[in-house]
């Protein structure tokens, strides 16, 4: 019954994470479908920008509103970034500071420092056209730095720089300062000769080194490159035709070639009309036009054009026209706005920094607590284990005590007995010799052959009870005898006798009656093993195996 609850449990489970896996994987399929129709949406306004601004707009519109609604900040971005282009062909450069700025703000809150690079380079673009070079270049250096810092580490290619070098170099041609736009041109072209990829068409470059070759007096070279970019960008870019008519027409009437010259520039200004593109550069147009018929001595058509540019500029770029009058106002709104945000984030920031503070306080209180609290218990551990320790030590230094007491006493005890065996085997040696010596006085009372084997066994006899006493004193002090033949393997068999008998605390006496030998012989074989020994004349002999 237990197993068969447990299987229909395991199934069950088995089911559960089954659907959650279906439900989660059906959720990320939709997400990722509603991307990828959002992407589908933005490329195709850029497609249909230049033929259908609004219809472009209105595209992107949605895709910001639909990116919102999701939370999809990023997509809400590139949505934002691609509106300024329709809104600069229609002139409305209000709406376009607008978006960027409302572009910034978002960019900044996800901290994208990719999508504030760009949005700083547009908006320096865009001060460009109003003649605002210090604020310009402003927005185009904090571009460039940022990327530098990505760049640095490891975040964007070196050859993502192209495109901001581009940029400023694009802008000084419209300065006219070809030097500094030389600069930054040469900037492009040495990263592109490292083999870096190059995010920036070699055609656009090869038009500013023709605007710049221009300035030069170089205008054959520049009209050349002209001719060689024209079909490039009649087949990918043709909107940008109108910038490269213009500056071919500049080059022509520089060569007095004046008829195609104003041919360039009226093709600047149809094409301009064609794709509704670049409109806020036909004052320009009309300005060099007025200028190349006041040459050709036509003044009408000189004063019919320079009334057309001075109306154009005014209308495009004046900051009293009604589509640029928002400018200051737009400027003035993000300026208060950003000093609101800074102020919002500051107050959350020193919230945070407050919070932070008490959160780090109490957590060092705890901290510090609960280290008080390990170092007292561990300090009682350690304690309570030193004392374990060190009665366990007494406990084994009384019980070493007690056993070599023990030894000792076992060891004197032995000795005892082994001296007095030897004093029986002086006294039955002496017997002994004594009964000898009588029996071989006794003439005639005891057989000589029986006689010569009662002497014969009583000298074995001897021999063998040495052995016997060499081999209890041996098996009583073992270690005694290891370290005396480790320290003093020269000595003899009857220096080993000499010091057990000394170890035994005998006399030169006993010694001497024991071994059968005279009190002089055991003093010279005393002082022979002293030399052996190589002990002075201060050393005992006695205490000195009583040692080992």
């Amino acid at each position: 019954m237990l197993k068969r609850k447990t299987l229909t449990y395991t199934w069950w489970s088995i089911i559960f994470v089954f659907v959650l896996s279906f439900r989660t994987f059906a959720q990320r399929e939709r997400v990722d479908s509603l991307t990828n129709d959002q992407n589908n949406i933005l490329a195709k306004a850029k497609e249909i920008r230049y033929n259908d601004p609004d219809g472009a707009t209105t595209l992107l519109e949605k895709v910001y509103d639909k990116a919102i609604a999701d939370a999809d900040t990023l997509l809400a971005v590139n949505a934002l970034l691609e509106m300024p282009f329709i809104y600069g062909q229609q002139v409305n450069y209000a709406k376009s500071y607008d978006v960027l700025w409302h572009a910034l703000f978002l960019a900044d809150d996800i901290g994208n420092d990719v999508l504030r690079a760009t949005i700083y380079s547009h908006l320096g673009r865009l001060s460009s056209f109003f003649k605002r070079k210090e604020e310009a270049f402003d927005y185009l250096n904090t571009s460039l730095e940022i990327k530098k810092g990505l760049v640095s580490k490891g975040l964007l290619e070196k050859s993502d720089l192209v495109e901001d070098y581009y940029m400023i170099c694009a802008t000084y041609r419209e300065l006219n300062d070809p030097k500094m736009g030389k600069v930054y041109l040469d900037s492009c072209n040495i990263i592109i000769k490292e083999g870096i990829s190059d995010p920036v068409n070699t055609k656009y470059l090869n038009f500013e080194k023709a605007f710049i070759l221009s300035k030069e007096d170089k205008n054959m070279e520049a009209l050349q490159i002209m001719r060689d970019i024209e079909p490039w960008f009649e087949e990918n870019r043709p909107s940008y035709l109108v910038l490269v008519y213009t500056y071919w027409g500049d080059i022509l009437s520089a060569l007095g070639r004046s008829k195609e010259g104003e041919q360039k520039y009226i093709q600047a200004l149809e094409t301009s009309s064609k794709y509704n593109s670049h409109i806020d550069f036909s004052p320009l147009i009309y300005e060099r036009l007025s200028c190349l018929y006041l040459d050709m001595g036509n003044y009408r058509k000189a004063y019919e054009n320079l009334n057309m540019a001075k109306a154009l500029d005014a209308q495009f770029f004046d900051s009293r026209s009604e589509n640029n009058r928002p400018l200051l106002e737009i400027k003035d709104q993000f300026r208060i706005e950003q000093e609101r945000q800074q102020k919002i984030i500051q107050e959350q920031r020193l919230e945070q920094l407050e919070q932070a503070d008490k959160i780090s306080f109490l957590q060092r209180t705890i901290l510090l607590g609960s280290l008080v609290f390990l170092i007292i218990v561990g300090f009682i551990y350690v304690q309570s284990l030193r004392s374990k320790h060190k009665a366990e030590k007494q406990i084994i230094r009384r019980n070493k005590e007690l056993e070599i007491k023990k030894a000792k006493e076992l060891l004197e005890l032995k000795n005892k007995e082994l001296a007095t065996s030897a004093l029986q085997l002086v006294e039955k040696d002496e017997l002994f010799g004594e009964l000898k010596e009588k029996i071989k006085g006794n003439q005639g009372k005891v057989d000589e052959k029986e006689l010569q084997r009662f002497v014969k066994s009583i000298s074995v006899s001897s021999v063998q009870n040495w052995q016997e006493f060499k081999m209890r004193f041996t098996d009583v002090n073992e270690r005694f005898y290891q370290s005396l033949t480790e320290k003093f393997p020269q000595l003899t068999q009857s220096d080993h006798r000499i010091c057990a008998l000394i170890k035994l605390n005998f006399s030169s006496k006993d010694m001497a009656r024991l071994l059968g030998i005279s009190v002089e012989s055991v003093h010279t074989t005393r002082y022979r093993l002293r030399k052996k020994m190589g002990l002075s004349r201060s050393d005992n002999l006695e205490d000195f195996i009583a040692d080992l």
